[in-house]
């Protein structure tokens, strides 16, 4: 039977140079769970080692957790990769760090810590994950999908990090499964600023860094279970699974 799924597929974590500290698996899961979300996906920018543990921290909650990733192609578009495992998260995982140069200055860039579901700082991450990997576009997209994931735009509205604002165009090679939009915008205005895109399912997300961020940015998803498969058909508008907006 299809039901109503409030959903976040942007969440960061503490991994994240540019998030905040509290962002730790547990607190994370206790704010989602407080705000009544069903599902969210965890995509800090390049990596993904905080993700099992936000898995274990939702474990005996009403929340769903997508293995998830924020990556930063060469042309500096970020694009959101969804799994419905981790075995696809780590595949493009490996990928990401074949491609991702560079170190992390802490005192510049922030911090990037690995923490358990108990907040016990597990280690710290000491590649430049504020950076862009060497992956295009197109390789970012298409390996997601050879990995069984779904490939999202992110924040289409805003002009930096965008695909719009970094291209000014989606490449006609580039096969996205949907379109975000940040919060501050919302799918009605954006439906209306992005009308050529009208094929594309939109979703809107928080895009979180701080806790006070969850809950923002929520899409309602008519489907039956959340899952990559369900995903994909409301995300095509197939079998009366639909994005509600």
């Amino acid at each position: 039977m299809l039901r109503e799924f409030r959903c976040d597929f942007h969440i960061h974590t503490c991994l994240s140079p540019c998030a905040s500290l509290d962002m730790y698996p547990r607190a994370l899961v206790e704010k989602c769970v407080s705000e009544r979300i069903d599902a969210i996906a965890v995509c800090d920018h390049n990596a993904s080692e905080n993700v099992p543990y936000v898995i274990r921290a939702a474990q005996g909650k009403t929340l769903v957790v997508f293995p998830g990733m924020e990556i930063t192609s060469s042309e500096e578009v970020h694009v959101l990769a969804l799994f419905d495992n981790l075995e696809g998260l780590y595949e493009i995982q490996e990928r990401v760090y074949g491609a991702l140069a560079g170190e992390n200055n802490e005192d510049v860039f922030g911090c990037q810590a690995i923490v358990n579901e108990q907040d016990e700082v597990e280690g710290f991450n000491p590649r430049l994950l504020i950076g862009s990997t060497s992956l295009s576009l197109q390789e970012v997209v298409s390996g997601i999908h050879s990995a069984g994931g779904l490939a999202i735009a992110c924040h289409i509205d805003r002009e930096s990090f965008g695909v719009i604002g970094q291209l000014g165009f989606i490449p006609a090679d580039v096969r996205f499964d949907a379109l975000e939009i940040s919060h501050r915008t919302g799918l009605e205005s954006a439906r209306a600023m992005f009308a050529e895109f009208s094929g594309y399912a939109f979703i809107e997300s928080s895009d979180a860094h701080r806790l006070e961020d969850i809950g923002r940015g929520v899409t309602r998803i008519c489907m039956k279970e959340a899952s990559i498969a369900e995903l994909k058909l409301a995300f095509s508008r197939k079998g009366n699974r639909r994005v509600l907006e």
